[in-house]
């Protein structure tokens, strides 16, 4: 352990105010994102039980495995002073947003008779891959996996239902506004216009849309007719909608969201940590919500929906170490030319000095689906200019292959894209087996990365 520790500080700058100064450390600070990634992969399959029961206690693992190290080289101030900057900016808000989706989402029954054929799923994709743009990937995806699920609950394979689900309601529907994706917002903040994903990216997500749900519908009816005999689902009644209340919550949340691209008062320190004040108006304000949705909804409603915490519980711990343990891989990356991955951003740019919009595409992607595609959508835009309005113009290549390769290829792992691992939860925890982490990555390459290699032919060279 010293051993590393003195080969960590060796290669470590001092620590910069706004939290690790990239340019200088060394690539072990990797090891315990590493860490996240292999035991998300790997416990599931290798000790399902263990994981059911402890995957807080492996996330705190490895958390305690980048902060010790950490405190040691550079002082527990600055280990401290990360803690504070990744919860505060970036973490409470993000997991109090998913737990208000998630909490007005299992308040909200779509009722009526949903049998799981081929039409029938490919239907509620396309509404799902719709709505995304409109009420958010999460929200989307948390309002419609559950009538997905029961309408499917006769069908034996179905296995392939919700990772299409996941391709379509959770990523690639949420292209086209920025209340869409989480990258989308961010360019909403950073002064990309609200129509500017609309007018630049439908090409390539009507693309990606329509092979998706065409493969999806082929491959389906394929199962399908291989089921020797589907039980018939159980008919509940007239189409319906229970539990308006959340239906109102839902969309307050969408207006929480928005405003804080639009309302940005200025910022207040909080235990030394400046916090914009839009954000802890935020948290505030999906509290409250979550509290609403709480008391107003009746408990039966929530247990016609199979609700429990459990998925919830699990997404949020496991995304406390995500956040964490890859802030030095982004510090890194933030560093640019004078970073370790100094390679990584020579290939973005041209003999010329140009930046290659089909390199920053695939970047942008292949690193979205590891790191959270919302900090990779801010790192490349930086590195892109970081200014809007030539983006917008002269730049828009450049801009549609960096919120492209962050949207759609946040679909590429679990962790790609925060509902991807909220659906799974949800999934597993109504007794559906899902893939592993690696099993879903060699769906998504066999269905996804094609396709993607197909779009860049097609809108990047």
């Amino acid at each position: 352990m010293r051993i590393v520790l003195v080969a960590l500080s060796m290669q470590a700058a001092p620590a910069q105010a706004a939290g690790l100064d990239g340019a200088g450390l060394s690539l072990l600070w990797n090891i315990p994102f590493a860490g996240v990634l292999l035991s998300i992969a790997a416990l599931p399959l290798l000790a399902p039980r263990w994981w059911l029961a402890h995957h807080g206690a492996c996330a705190a693992f490895w958390a305690a495995a980048l902060l010790l190290p950490l405190g040691w080289v550079f002082g527990a101030g600055l280990a401290w002073q990360l803690l504070l900057h990744v919860g505060l900016q970036d973490y409470l808000l993000f997991v109090l947003l998913l737990v208000a989706l998630y909490t007005t989402g299992g308040g909200i029954r779509l009722k009526g008779h949903l049998d799981g054929t081929p039409a029938t799923n490919t239907a509620l994709l396309v509404t799902g891959t719709v709505l995304a743009s409109l009420l958010g990937t999460t929200g989307a995806s948390v309002l419609l996996i559950r009538p997905v699920l029961r309408a499917n609950a006769h069908r034996r394979r179905k296995t392939h239902v919700f990772v299409f689900f996941i391709f379509l309601v959770s990523n690639i529907g949420g292209a086209l506004t920025p209340l869409g994706d989480p990258p989308q917002y961010l360019g909403f903040l950073l002064a990309v216009s609200f129509v500017w994903p609309l007018t630049h990216l439908f090409g390539p997500f009507l693309l990606c849309a329509a092979v998706l749900l065409t493969a999806f519908f082929l491959l389906d009816r394929w199962h399908f007719t291989r089921e020797a005999h589907p039980l018939p689902p159980t008919p509940d009644g007239p189409a319906a909608i229970a539990g308006w209340v959340n239906v109102a919550l839902l969309l307050l949340i969408i207006g929480v969201v928005l405003a804080q691209g639009i309302w940005q008062p200025g910022r207040v320190v909080v235990l030394g940590e400046p916090v914009a004040i839009e954000r802890l108006a935020g948290m505030v304000a999906f509290i409250a919500i979550i509290l609403a949705s709480l008391a107003l909804t009746p408990a039966g409603l929530r247990a016609a929906n199979h609700f429990r915490w459990l998925p919830m519980t699990e997404v949020a711990q496991l995304f406390a170490a995500i956040f964490l343990c890859m802030m030095p891989a982004l510090a890194m990356l933030q560093a640019g030319a004078g970073g370790p991955f100094a390679a990584l951003v020579a290939v973005t740019s041209d003999a010329a000095g140009q930046p290659v919009p089909w390199v920053y595409f695939w970047l942008t992607g292949v690193l979205s689906s590891f790191f959270d595609n919302a900090p990779t959508y801010l790192v490349f835009f930086n590195l892109a200019g970081g200014d809007a309005a030539w983006l917008m113009g002269a730049g828009a290549p450049v801009l549609v292959a960096i919120s492209c390769g962050a949207v759609f290829m946040g679909a590429l792992t679990y962790i790609g894209n925060a509902p991807n691992f909220l659906v799974r939860a949800i999934v597993e925890d109504d007794g559906v087996r899902m893939p592993g982490f690696l099993g879903y990555l060699g769906w998504a390459c066999l269905w996804l990365l094609p396709l993607f290699v197909f779009v860049t032919f097609v809108f990047f060279l």
